[in-house]
């Protein structure tokens, strides 16, 4: 996705309830009649990026006319107005690459409204409107205007006439009808039953032999697909809060792996990122009690973390970065630092000071730049600054690419060179090892298998047996609005899982439970909710039930104010296949199989997700991944607690299952001791082959 050019302002403005009721029961034909005013505005509006030369404007080669990209575009319009649209969105494909429709972005203020605002027929409808708004929520979205809600272009849909008519087709279901999304175009409502999935997600599912970036930029430019990375597409994002607690739980676990420490207090984490999820590392980085040096080329990305108070204190010079990390380091102080500059030449500082004073100022690295579209926009040159990198990446992409190459090389080098002291550097799933092997770098690792590298991903060292017993990113949102009733889930998740806790689990269950208890009861003291009310912790299949359980009987007794919203990342136990990343730690061949994305999508739908989504595409970038998710409305009735009990019964044990399979010996036992809690599981166990000679006697 290229940068973007000035468009009409989307800015918040308070509206009236009418406005949101216009919303909901919008019908897009309605409103051609009277077409909202569209005109360019003099500066880059909020949510937008660096303006674009017309002139250096290149379609993406051997696509399509572009002709074909503005049929598809006015297809959404009846003729009577397509002679006023055609010229805007010409424009636009000119300028940007995409066609957004701005003239039809909502004049009101997008957010999650409470739950009852919404005038639908069913509960259902009324609770992913306001999951999507809230995706769209200028306060948590990165692009709203362009419909990104992170990881640079991350959508919620393809353009604003999808938005309209996905609303309005939500404010007229019925609870015998299912609405059809194909990569953001509501194909339409279609009969079924009360039973069935109210709406059914699928973003980018291309034919295997085209699923290559080249071919997704050419289908994105003719509007007929589109990345929705993981939560975006999928209506489920919460904001950064779960990126905050993921990091949380990868810090804390890498000190306790890497440096045998339980306390992390002065030791030191580099890394860089604070644009869309990656903002949320300056916030872990003082929940764990550590030194977070955060690197970041985008001023105002830093600033708004800076502002949100997250980020502690900013520096756009090197040599006071290195002061002020020394000083924290010798007071083992918390401190979230932010670097304004670029990440590689922090890492090479670090290696200067290291070979200068023979001091080591690191002690643990990462890095979380947008490395799955790493030439638009994902990862900037340590060549240029900022504003001359986006020039370049639009006026000549094989320039700009050969020096993205260049400085991943350079990347590379500087952590090899710590790494040969006492620091651990681990790849966050953002595809930095694989771009930087396709770059040249230096990541090889003797003997290993293609997914591999000389550093692990944190699944494969760190969140890999977290998966493996069950444990992963389970969320809700409580519908109200209402903080007290996130409150009240608070309160009730902890004590769910205090009671398992003493009715007896394992020492590495245990160590789990603590630490996400601890980190319910600390949640509101660090403000971590923007957009709606929501929280995320990790648990495993018994922890989620008995919360769910938990959170439909204080809906019916009405203790809870409204429905809750069930869901979770698709980063998660069994969401996602993706060999570099949350399956990186099978190793039994089938880590590039994407049966059990597909079939986690199939069986949450039949056993009573409210909406279910599959996704090409997500955290390491289009074609390196299949991955899914899930919406399940709590409304305090039997059949709500029935359908939570089934799906996430499935949506945990799936995943074990087949890491149990693939030969992890924490998912074994886990998935056997599942087995003898429901007899109604009845798993196939493996065989290991104990005696190695005997394939050594073959020799094939």
């Amino acid at each position: 996705m290229p940068p973007r050019a000035p468009v009409p302002s989307c800015a918040p403005r308070a509206p009236p309830t009418p406005s949101l009721r216009a919303v909901c029961t919008f019908l897009l034909g309605a409103l051609l009649s009277g077409l909202p005013p569209w005109s360019a505005g003099p500066e880059v509006a909020p949510g937008t990026r660096q303006k674009l030369d017309p002139e250096t404007l290149r379609w993406p080669p051997d696509a399509p006319d572009p002709l074909l990209a503005l049929k598809n575009a006015l297809r959404y319009f009846p003729p009577d107005v397509q002679e006023v649209l055609a010229p805007e969105f010409a424009q636009e494909l000119r300028l940007y690459g995409h066609i957004y429709m701005y003239r039809f972005c909502p004049d009101l203020e997008m957010r999650a409204y409470p739950v009852e605002r919404y005038p639908c027929r069913t509960r259902a409808a009324a609770a992913i409107m306001l999951m999507i708004m809230n995706n769209l929520d200028p306060a948590v979205a990165q692009f709203p205007q362009e419909l990104v809600t992170y990881g640079g272009n991350g959508q919620v849909f393809s353009n604003w006439a999808q938005f309209w008519l996905t609303m309005s087709y939500l404010a007229q279901m019925t609870e015998e009808q299912t609405l059809v999304m194909y990569s953001g175009h509501p194909l339409g409502l279609f009969p079924s039953s009360p039973e069935a999935p109210r709406l059914v997600i699928t973003n980018g599912m291309v034919i295997p032999n085209y699923s290559s970036r080249t071919e997704y930029e050419k289908l994105f430019a003719m509007g007929v697909t589109m990345y929705g990375q993981m939560t975006a597409g999928s209506y489920c994002y919460i904001g950064p809060q779960g990126i905050v607690h993921g990091t949380v739980l990868t810090v804390l676990n890498a000190g306790r792996r890497y440096l045998g420490l339980q306390d992390l207090a002065g030791k030191v984490f580099v890394t860089s990122g604070l644009g869309g999820m990656s903002g949320a590392q300056a916030k872990a980085a003082v929940i764990v009690g550590c030194i977070g040096v955060i690197a970041e080329v985008d001023g105002a990305a830093l600033m708004k973390r800076h502002r949100q108070g997250w980020l502690m204190e900013v520096t756009d010079s090197l040599d006071r970065c290195i002061e002020r990390l020394r000083e924290a380091r010798k007071r083992k102080e918390v401190l979230s630092l932010g670097y304004h500059g670029n990440v590689v030449d922090l890492w090479e500082r670090l290696v200067h000071e290291l070979d200068t004073t023979g001091e080591l100022l690191v002690d643990l690295g990462s890095d979380q730049t947008s490395c799955h579209n790493p030439f638009n926009g994902g990862y900037y040159p340590v060549q240029l600054g900022f504003a001359e990198a986006q020039s370049l990446m639009a006026s000549d992409p094989t320039a700009f690419k050969s020096l993205v190459q260049e400085s991943l090389r350079r990347h590379v080098s500087a952590i090899n060179r710590l790494a040969r002291e006492h620091f651990f550097f681990w790849d966050y799933g953002n595809a930095f090892l694989l771009e930087a092997q396709r770059a040249g770098a230096d990541v090889g690792k003797p003997g290993a298998n293609r997914t591999e590298f000389r550093y692990p991903s944190y699944v494969q060292h760190i969140m890999g047996d977290i998966f493996s017993q069950g444990f992963g990113p389970f969320r809700w949102v409580c519908t109200s609005g209402d903080p007290q009733d996130l409150a009240v889930t608070d309160r009730l998740a902890t004590s769910a899982l205090e009671e398992i806790v003493a009715a007896g689990v394992t020492p590495a269950v245990k160590l789990q439970y603590v630490d996400n208890i601890r980190w319910i009861q600390e949640a509101a003291k660090h403000q971590l909710v923007v957009g709606s009310q929501a929280r995320i912790l990790y648990s495993d299949q018994k922890g989620r039930v008995a919360i769910a359980v938990a959170f439909n009987q204080a809906i019916a007794r009405g203790e809870l104010k409204a429905p809750v919203v069930l869901s979770r990342d698709h980063h998660d136990v069994s969401g996602t296949d993706s060999p570099f990343r949350e399956t990186s730690n099978i190793y039994d061949g089938s880590a590039f199989c994407a049966d059990m994305a597909v079939q986690n999508f199939v069986g949450d739908a039949f056993r009573g997700a409210t909406w279910i989504a599959l996704h090409n595409g997500g955290g390491v970038g289009w074609g390196e991944v299949i991955n899914g998710g899930f919406g399940l409305v709590l409304d305090g009735t039997e059949d709500a607690e029935q359908k939570a009990r089934r799906v996430l019964s499935w949506d945990v044990a799936n995943g074990v299952a087949r890491r149990c399979w693939s030969g992890s010996p924490m998912a074994y036992e886990v998935i056997c001791q599942t087995m003898r809690e429901d007899s109604g599981m009845v798993v196939t166990l493996p065989h290991a082959v104990t005696d190695e000679r005997l394939l050594q006697a073959l020799r094939l």
